[in-house]
């Protein structure tokens, strides 16, 4: 991606991914310092929320809960079913950048009517209906998004739940968090192989595979609505796991940060069996076509999911649409309307 292009900078989708980098930048990990005492002391948590505003924050944030060992339960569910569960005893995370997401809005009333005070919103809009249901709002700092299809105000909320752990964690991550704006910039406007973005253009179905910790998924969730192409994620080895039966070779499997132990089955059975074409996104070199990011250690979920995006421009580009109005897609999906 490049603004001083006008093809690019015309679309304030392009504009809003490129002002992640000034988001990140001015992040400020002290806002959830006290907000981690409350959550240390419930030691349960639950994110919700839907869409873009939970699979990337609250994934990334369980996956690193669990490599650090950080001695807290911590889930993820759509609100609708986690109106379910018995929350009595959780601290709740209650994400929707409008304030006005209907499941979401109505999750926080039922938490208040059984007296649960460890309801937290966070939202990218003040005095919002959400804000009204829970005990104590954050407000992201990142505005209003006018495409319909998030971004940065994903990042905002990843490192916002993340930050919550370092404080319980007692980690210091301010010389990481001061490198990644750089890395995310190198990540937005590196160069995305042509031939990749043509042999997207022939895929029936474009697939992301990777870790559960919400990059691919949600790079998987973008591509339907910047590419307006179908997208599939494949958590784990499910790529090798029997829909290789309905795979065709016209296909393509972006794979995001590989694990070593498992390149050699995906060879076997995706590249060899069907035929197809595997790129991975990784901070290094692989069997695999690769498009390679700069490192940015544990801070590296931020940089694959900028170098995805940059991938979906490009795709969307040279397919000629309209990258920021998706045509049934909605910027609030399901609105609370009273």
């Amino acid at each position: 991606m490049n603004l001083t292009n006008p093809d690019y900078s015309r679309y304030a989708l392009v504009q809003e991914m490129m002002q992640t980098i000034d988001v990140v930048r001015n992040f400020d990990s002290g806002q959830t310092k006290a907000i981690a005492q409350k959550i240390k002391s419930a030691n349960r948590l639950l994110f919700t929320g839907e869409g873009s505003s939970r699979i990337l924050p609250a994934k990334n944030a369980i996956r690193k809960s669990l490599k650090w060992g950080i001695d807290m339960a911590l889930f993820t569910d759509g609100s609708r079913q986690s109106a379910q569960y018995d929350l009595s005893k959780f601290a709740v995370f209650c994400a929707s950048n409008s304030g006005r997401t209907k499941e979401v809005v109505l999750l926080a009333k039922k938490l208040a009517a059984i007296g649960n005070n460890n309801r937290f919103a966070l939202t990218a809009n003040k005095d919002t209906l959400l804000e009204k249901e829970c005990s104590e709002t954050f407000v992201l700092n990142c505005g209003w998004e006018q495409a319909v299809a998030a971004t940065k105000s994903v990042v905002e909320q990843a490192l916002f739940y993340e930050s919550i752990l370092w404080h319980i964690k007692g980690l210091d991550k301010q010389d990481e968090l001061k490198k990644l704006p750089g890395l995310i910039e190198q990540a937005l406007t590196l160069e995305i192989p042509a031939d990749i973005v043509d042999l997207v253009k022939k895929a029936n179905t474009i697939y992301f595979a990777g870790y559960n910790d919400g990059v691919a998924e949600e790079l998987t969730l973008k591509t339907n609505e910047i590419t307006r192409r179908k997208s599939d994620f494949l958590e784990g080895t499910y790529a090798v796991h029997g829909i290789e039966e309905v795979m065709d070779k016209n296909d393509i499997v972006f794979v995001v940060d590989p694990i070593e132990d498992e390149i050699e089955k995906f060879q076997e059975v995706l590249v060899k069996g069907v035929g197809l074409t595997v790129v991975a996104i990784a901070d290094r070199d692989t069997p695999f076509r690769t498009i390679k990011v700069p490192s940015a250690g544990e801070m590296n979920p931020y940089v694959f999911l900028c170098a995805g995006w940059n991938l979906l421009v490009e795709i969307g580009l040279a397919t000629g649409i309209n990258l920021d109005k998706p045509e049934r897609a909605r910027k609030v999906g399901n609105e609370f309307m009273g």
